[in-house]
């Protein structure tokens, strides 16, 4: 197996155990359905050029954010930060299972994963 393939599994893992931690938080499907894309605001910065897209980009797609977000949400106890964590992580783990990985600063269809 490959590093690149072994990464994808790894994103496809992540995106199940957050899809069945939001659900088992009791998350309604159509929260988790409104929310799945949210996290792709990021790409607004390529309007500006490849350098700032990336690290938009990449700003909402680092696992460190909806980490943060849920162990803020779990220390206060307010679930819907919780949920929003679960959606986001979610969100990373299947764009990382389908190959879109963090951006290079020279294009869009450069990644940490390859190109796509």
């Amino acid at each position: 197996m490959t590093t690149r393939q072994l990464l994808r599994l790894e994103g496809a893992a992540v995106f199940a155990v957050a899809t069945a931690a939001f659900f088992a938080l009791d998350g309604a499907w159509w929260v988790f359905l409104l929310l799945a894309l949210a996290p792709d605001i990021g790409m607004v910065g390529y309007l500006a050029n490849p350098r700032v897209g990336a690290l938009t980009y990449n700003a909402t797609h680092v696992y460190a954010a909806p980490l943060a977000l849920a162990v803020l949400g779990a220390t206060l106890d307010v679930r819907s930060a919780a949920l929003v964590a679960a959606v986001w992580t979610a969100h990373i783990g299947a764009d990382r299972a389908l190959g879109y990985g963090l951006k290079e600063s020279t294009s869009f269809q450069d990644t940490h994963l390859g190109t796509l």
